[in-house]
């Protein structure tokens, strides 16, 4: 999806931002970081920037809650440039002046933020120029050792960074400037309350309604709605939402084209659970305003994606474990009343 091997820096500019929460201020360079000259850094800072995004498949969209994209911050000064109305270094220092208004959460980590304009970025087969805004909050030390008069030397340098361990990133390329650009984003960070700040305050960002999120986004409102739903009507064991659970994945997995008829169909069967699962799907496309398409073409990364979080496991106490991958029929669950317990009878033809 994401290509940026024949891509090229057109500029650099790096700022420092605090934490506004802990009165820490930011502070603007004065002119862009010149790379001319040099023919190892580029490279570097390439793989630092932009090989994190090789494996993003979520596309997103700049957006405002109003409906008003100029309100996004992002958004309007990123049109300013792609439209040549404001310099580059100009851009980059509004860009960080409001990623400090909205660093107010007390744990949010001062650091460099770097602000790239790029050249030949390839996205879904086509080449477009794009803006990389980054920032780096981790610092580690590295240890250094050199030969020196017949013996070896050791030098350490604190606060460096690693290049391979990108903390924050977004890529915005300058296409479908009118639905918000399309854009790649990467958090690193693990602590939530923190991390919520990039996506949400900063970039304010919704996930743009392709094949990849009509999958994705299908799969688990269908999961959610076994898992959650189904009990409210029918009396099912766990045996039956893994069977119902894996008949959804082997339909993802066997089809190349989603057909909502026919998913329901050959998945669901009962009159009765479509129309539950209809109206539990509605709830979540009003909640989030991400409507299903009646039939879209099916991405295999969002399934594989999705595949992991499909258990199909049934444990019992903790001596064994049933993995459940189809014929539920061969599965039998009973009571035994001399013992006291419950069990499962399993009919197979081999033994491997």
């Amino acid at each position: 999806m994401f290509f940026h091997q024949d891509a090229t820096f057109e500029a650099l500019s790096i700022h420092r931002v605090g934490n506004k929460a802990q009165d820490e201020f930011y502070i603007l360079s004065d002119a862009p970081v010149s790379l001319e000259g040099d023919e190892v850094l580029p490279g570097l800072l390439m793989q630092y920037f932009m090989s994190p995004f090789a494996k993003v498949n979520e596309v997103y969209r700049l957006y405002h809650p109003n409906g008003e994209l100029e309100l996004n911050e992002i958004f309007y000064f990123a049109r300013q440039y792609f439209k040549e109305q404001l310099p580059f270094h100009d851009f980059s220092q509004q860009i960080s002046k409001h990623l400090y208004e909205v660093s107010n959460h007390p744990k949010i980590k001062a650091g460099e933020v770097y602000v790239v304009a790029l050249k030949n970025v390839q996205i879904e087969g086509e080449e477009h120029d794009a803006i990389g805004i980054f920032k780096s909050e981790n610092k580690e030390t590295y240890l250094k050792v050199y030969p020196e008069q017949g013996a070896f030397m050791l030098e350490y340098e604190q606060e460096a960074i690693n290049i391979n361990k990108l903390d924050k990133g977004c890529i915005i390329v300058n296409v479908e400037e009118e639905e918000g650009y399309k854009v790649l984003v990467l958090d690193q960070t693990n602590r939530q309350q923190e991390a919520v700040y990039w996506k949400d305050e900063f970039l304010q960002l919704r996930v743009r309604n392709d094949n990849f999120n009509q999958t994705g986004n299908y799969l688990k409102v269908y999961k959610n709605f076994v898992q959650e739903k189904l009990d409210e009507t029918f009396e099912l064991e766990k045996a039956d939402k893994i069977d119902l659970m894996n008949k959804s994945m082997n339909y993802f997995k066997e089809k190349e084209t989603f057909v909502q008829e026919e998913f329901e169909e050959e998945v669901l069967g009962n009159p009765q659970a479509i129309a539950l699962f209809q109206d539990f799907k509605a709830g979540f496309e009003d909640e989030f305003d991400s409507p299903f398409q009646a039939s879209f073409e099916i991405a295999d990364k969002a399934v594989k994606k999705m595949e992991s979080s499909y258990k199909s496991v049934l444990k019992l106490d903790k001596n064994f474990h049933i993995y459940v991958h189809g014929k539920r029929e061969y599965l039998e669950k009973g009571y035994d009343e001399d013992k006291g317990m419950n069990y499962y009878k399993v009919y197979f033809e081999n033994e491997s």
